[in-house]
């Protein structure tokens, strides 16, 4: 006689118990998740608020219209990659100058350089790339060897960059027919706001390549631990206030080729905006927790929402309410993050 094994499965009834088991899994890892990718919250607000756009104004969906987006968006989100470098440098490096930077350079294209026949992309482009990076520095020295904080530090530059920008350009000069042009449109089959934006992020890619990110992360999470381990804490921070006022130059070459003229005023309001859009990012405004990512989900949640708001007929002061709405929603978020870390 053979034996034979019976292999068949023999259905095993689910009480509820390894239901109530995953359940209680999949909420643990939420927050994990949340906590390692703090840009999570960020991404899935720009979801929500595309299908909403979408659902108000139909041209959103419109390949057509993508440049028109893309071009108002970059410099919020410009500004906002500005803000995130000295945030993550930690010291409370919060830099509100990034905007009247902005403004700066815009003036100084159109009202200066386009005005007076200095059109050529291969001397303007430094130009204004050199007082960029030369604001962010004596942002950076002012802090670091001054010993100001932060906000006092990049208040008197803001106020000092917008009365120049005043000066410069009291009244709109028109900056048409050069190379900021073409950034308003397409570059070949490429939306020119997306060469800005880009720009930013391989300068960032290049100098995370050379672990400047991550020596810089780590002067923001701890720069006593860091100065004992030997990383130069002065040289790191003065490097994130230069980088703040080379992406907020880049910012203010975006600005120029969207509304094609100068406005001494326009950008300065910006600051603040980008300060939410970086804590609605996930980057901790202590230091050392965050990134680029974020900050480009975050100034993107925001301009979705003014769009939103915008399409809906909702009233201008409603919306800088709901921007300190978000500006605390991201500290919170970004709080939480850095405890449970």
């Amino acid at each position: 006689m053979t034996l034979t094994k019976d292999t068949r499965m023999i259905p095993v009834k689910d009480d509820g118990t390894r239901t109530a088991r995953r359940t209680r899994v999949a909420r643990k890892r939420l927050p994990a998740i949340a906590t390692r990718h703090t840009w999570v919250f960020a991404a899935g607000l720009v979801v929500v608020l595309l299908i909403a756009n979408a659902t108000v104004q139909r041209s959103i969906l419109e390949p057509s219209y993508w440049p028109t987006l893309l071009g108002t968006l970059a410099p919020f989100v410009l500004v906002a990659l500005a803000s995130t470098v000295p945030i993550l440098a930690g010291g409370g490096g919060i830099d509100i100058s990034v905007g009247p930077t902005a403004t700066l350079t815009n003036c100084l294209l159109a009202a200066v350089l386009f005005a007076n026949g200095w059109t050529s992309i291969w001397v303007t482009l430094p130009i204004v790339l050199v007082v960029g990076v030369a604001i962010g520095v004596l942002n950076g020295v002012l802090v670091v060897f001054g010993r100001l904080q932060p906000v006092i530090a990049t208040l008197a530059t803001f106020f000092v960059l917008s009365g120049i920008a005043l000066k410069i350009s009291p009244n709109p000069v028109p900056a048409t027919g050069n190379w900021t042009s073409k950034l308003s449109g397409m570059v070949g089959p490429v939306p020119g706001a997306l060469i800005t934006i880009g720009a930013a992020l391989v300068v960032w890619l290049v100098l995370w390549r050379l672990r400047y990110v991550s020596t810089l992360k780590s002067v923001g999470g701890d720069d006593v631990a860091a100065f004992s381990a030997g990383v130069p804490v002065a040289k790191v921070r003065i490097g994130a206030y230069a980088l703040a006022g080379l992406f907020a130059a880049i910012a203010g070459i975006a600005l120029t080729a969207v509304i094609q003229t100068s406005a001494p005023s326009l950008a300065t309001t910006y600051s603040l905006v980008a300060l939410a859009a970086v804590s609605l990012g996930g980057t901790s405004l202590l230091g050392g927790i965050g990134g680029m990512l974020g900050s480009v989900l975050g100034a993107s949640a925001i301009y979705l929402l003014q769009e939103l708001l915008a399409g809906a007929g909702v009233p201008t002061s409603y919306v800088q309410f709901v921007y300190g709405l978000l500006l605390v929603a991201g500290v919170v978020l970004s709080g939480l993050a850095t405890r449970k870390r």
